[in-house]
């Protein structure tokens, strides 16, 4: 029975440590707010960045781009995989909804 309270404290433990993680990314860059967080924020777009979508962005989607911006679209489009979204698609999002943002430094 201790192994078990062991194992799911490890499992916390790790999970803590992923997620720390993903703040520092998202706050290194100049993004004020978590990658989890500026996800959220764009759930609005995820329409318009799923693989073979010709939905275009719709202006609730381009208003939490203009909203999130630039630094943290970045982090974004930088950071883990995420399912079922086209990262390609989603770099365009500032051009297709009309926002000036400079392109993103994809290296790694």
């Amino acid at each position: 029975m201790k192994a078990v309270g062991t194992t799911k404290l490890v499992a916390v433990l790790v999970t803590l440590a992923i997620m720390a993680s993903m703040m520092k990314q998202g706050t290194a860059q100049g993004c004020g707010t978590t990658f989890f967080s500026s996800l959220v924020q764009l759930i609005p777009c995820r329409p318009a960045v799923t693989a073979f979508s010709p939905i275009p962005p719709s202006e609730s989607c381009c208003n939490a781009v203009r909203t999130l911006g630039q630094a943290c679209l970045c982090v974004l489009v930088s950071g883990p995989p995420i399912s079922g979204v086209d990262l390609n698609m989603a770099m365009q999002l500032p051009s297709k909804c009309n926002t000036n943002f400079a392109p993103c430094d994809m290296r790694k």
